[in-house]
């Protein structure tokens, strides 16, 4: 029988649990490819392939290995997917739409029980949430109610704080964490399997089994690769100034001077009723460290009197919160007006806004008991001053996902020079392993704007 391919490609099998699969690919691919079309094909995530039943020669995903330089027409590669956490991998790991990489379940049948710690001391938000039984009350419907005013049926039985219908019909679009958390411990198991772990975009590091980077890598000490999704949940849920003097007096610089400007919010954060099981961050002042700006340009200068000012918030109950910032461009004076720079069709924060966000938000992690290492997330918020569709003034919230956090944190993104809504992801160098960053794009979405839109949570509108 011959061993030739058909055409330029060659004919591989793929042997997993769930049965046999061929795959047809050219042997000039890239081992990477190879790892890309058999996760479509098989419609599996996190997984390793090896060329030996008892998975001993394992292959890995390379962008300069050619398929053809390691096997041949006809061989049979051994799939084995990667139990545990999502951030362990072999290759590849696609996530759908709307998902997380950030929360891990370990099998149902694993013996091993999370256990909140106790030693964590949350904020007093939280440990307030965590008290609440976040029910949502219905009243009794007239119509599809058939029994007594003390009686109870589906129809008028409260619901949890994240019902999908609930939140479509209130059009909240992202859950909050305390929602989100009461979400996971919803299964059968009640979530005794349930920890919140930070992504890891670094290569573990005391790997034994080969020589260290760029020598040598392996599943167990590579970073999986991160698909960019929208998070689901938020840790803030909205953004509150005491008084609209405080914006007004941060504004009173660019207004002088038409430089922008940059300073820390300092507040408290409370339950927001609004959303269920909601997190608020109220603003009491704004404190604006040594800077030095122009137009379009700001830069921080080192800040002696740091330490004083927090020790000094602290005495008045207060915290840092977020950080804001000015972008504004005088448009007519005559009316006051200024430009609109930011929106759907150009970006809502830059690449490099994004990055200094992810930055102060790892400076400041939320304590989380469901944390593995005791933190998870940040509170801390971000607010843009800029120009809105009416030529006004307006002040917008967000704050970045997890993901973004994580690819800052282990130095995988830069800002580019000539396209400041889009980010760039490092190459990997024989000092530093970059995962692949992947991303995926309706037709209906402008290239332009997908950074922007992967790497953040749906912003809490600021009231002022």
């Amino acid at each position: 029988m011959s061993k030739t391919s058909v055409g330029d490609k060659i004919l591989i099998r793929v042997q997993s649990a769930e049965g046999l699969k061929r795959i047809e690919i050219s042997p000039k691919a890239n081992l990477k490819e190879l790892f890309e079309t058999v996760q479509q094909t098989l419609k599996v995530d996190g997984f390793g392939l090896f060329k030996e039943r008892n998975f001993l020669t394992e292959l890995h995903s390379s962008h300069s290995q050619k398929v053809g330089s390691c096997l041949k027409h006809g061989d049979m590669l051994f799939l084995k997917k990667i139990a545990g956490t999502s951030i362990r991998r072999t290759s590849t790991t696609a996530i759908d739409d709307f998902e997380t990489t950030s929360t891990s379940r370990p099998p149902a049948s694993s013996s091993k029980q999370f256990q909140p710690s106790t030693a964590v001391v949350e904020d007093e938000v939280d440990q307030t949430l965590s008290k609440m039984d976040g029910l949502i009350e219905r009243a009794r419907d007239p119509k599809a109610c058939r029994h007594n005013a003390n009686g109870r049926c589906v129809h008028c039985t409260p619901i949890e704080p994240y019902d999908d219908n609930y939140l479509k019909e209130q059009k909240i679009k992202h859950l909050s964490f305390h929602s989100y958390i009461r979400k996971q411990k919803s299964g059968i198991d009640g979530g005794k399997y349930v920890a919140f772990d930070d992504i890891n975009c670094r290569i573990k590091s005391g790997c034994r089994e080969h020589p260290p980077w760029p020598k040598g890598i392996c599943s167990k000490c590579q970073p999986s690769a991160v698909t960019l999704n929208r998070q689901t949940y938020r840790h803030v849920d909205n953004i509150m100034f005491e008084n609209p003097t405080i914006v007004e007096r941060f504004l009173d610089y660019w207004r002088t001077t038409a430089h922008q400007r940059m300073g820390f919010l300092y507040g408290t954060y409370e339950v927001h009723a609004d959303v269920p099981l909601g997190i608020r961050a109220t603003v009491a002042a704004i404190y604006e460290p040594p800077q030095e700006s122009t137009r379009d340009s700001i830069r921080l200068l080192d800040d002696e009197a740091a330490a004083e000012v927090d020790e000094l918030a602290h005495a008045l109950g207060l915290k840092k919160v977020g950080w804001i910032f000015t972008d504004l461009i005088t448009d007519d004076p005559a009316v006051g007006s200024v430009k609109q720079l930011r929106g759907i069709e150009t970006h809502f924060l830059t690449a490099q806004e994004c990055i200094t966000a992810g930055e102060l938000q790892n400076r400041h992690p939320n304590p989380c008991k469901y944390a593995s290492s005791g933190y998870f997330g940040s509170k801390f918020v971000t607010v843009c001053v800029t120009g809105d569709s009416s030529k006004q003034v307006h002040t917008e919230g967000y704050a970045v996902s997890a993901q973004c956090m994580a690819l800052v944190r282990d130095n995988c993104l830069i800002p580019t020079k000539d396209a400041p809504e889009l980010g760039y992801v490092r190459e990997s160098t024989d000092k530093q392993y970059v995962p692949d960053v992947y991303y995926k794009v309706s037709a209906s979405l402008k290239v332009k704007s997908i950074m922007w839109e992967a790497l953040n949570e749906n912003h809490p509108r600021g009231n002022t």
